[in-house]
């Protein structure tokens, strides 16, 4: 151990004002008998300008040229003619996706309130084939896409999404000639699903399933109704198949 207390080294503060200039605004705090002169009040705003200058100056240094202080005027950005008009088609882009939706939504209230019935089920079409043809489509492929059903009024309607504007595909009830149930399946999901089919007057064939039975018992009971097939006794055959 050395002898004594180790040496200091003082380092001058480069951000403090001279000398003379710090010695005269001291005098002028410390004396508050003394008044306030015009030369004591310019001593100071000399001061408190040139501490404000020096702290400016390292902001700038060390906040890159995008900072301007000190200057007294804000700054402004001026935009070109394409860069305008390229904001504005982006707005009037933004307003008319805002249209878009708010009409998918007066849409989907307007259904959910009119409907008799919607929902989402999975379909798939079969044309009945005419005697002597082979069947369009093999009946193992699976083809189950959803689809949102809407019996309303005169027609049935299937959406490929509950907010789309225009549906996918419509049928009439009037060509409807037969609704009935189908055996229920299982699927790679392992989960159980039931069906029931349409049947057109044309041939077409729709086959329509979900994962609820009461879902399905409820789409049978209101396309009966509404074709006025009158209430089938036949019950949903309860087996179960693959598909």
């Amino acid at each position: 151990m050395g002898d004594g207390l180790p040496k200091i080294e003082v380092f001058p503060d480069y951000f403090e004002a001279s000398t003379s200039t710090g010695d005269c605004f001291e005098k002028n705090n410390s004396n508050n008998s003394h008044p306030r002169t015009e030369y004591s009040l310019r001593s100071r705003g000399h001061f408190w300008s040139r501490k404000l200058i020096r702290a400016t100056a390292m902001l700038n240094f060390f906040g890159g040229q995008g900072l301007h202080w000190g200057s007294g005027t804000s700054d402004k950005v001026e935009l070109t003619t394409a860069e305008v008009k390229s904001l504005q088609s982006e707005i009037a882009d933004l307003e008319e996706r805002e249209a878009h939706l708010r009409a998918q939504l007066e849409h989907l209230d307007e259904v959910l309130r009119s409907a008799r019935l919607s929902g989402y089920l999975f379909i798939r079409s079969r044309w009945t084939a005419l005697p002597g043809e082979p069947p369009i489509i093999d009946s193992d492929v699976d083809d189950w896409l959803p689809r949102f059903v809407v019996l309303h009024g005169l027609c049935i309607f299937f959406y490929l999404l509950s907010t789309d504007l225009s549906p996918q595909d419509s049928t009439l009830l009037s060509d409807i000639v037969e609704v009935g149930p189908l055996p229920s399946f299982v699927q790679e999901d392992e989960q159980t699903r039931y069906s029931f089919y349409i049947l057109t007057c044309h041939g077409l064939k729709y086959e329509c399933a979900s994962l609820s039975e009461i879902q399905v018992d409820s789409w049978l009971k209101a396309l009966r109704t509404a074709c006025e097939l009158g209430n089938d006794d036949t019950e949903a055959v309860k087996g179960t198949s693959k598909s």
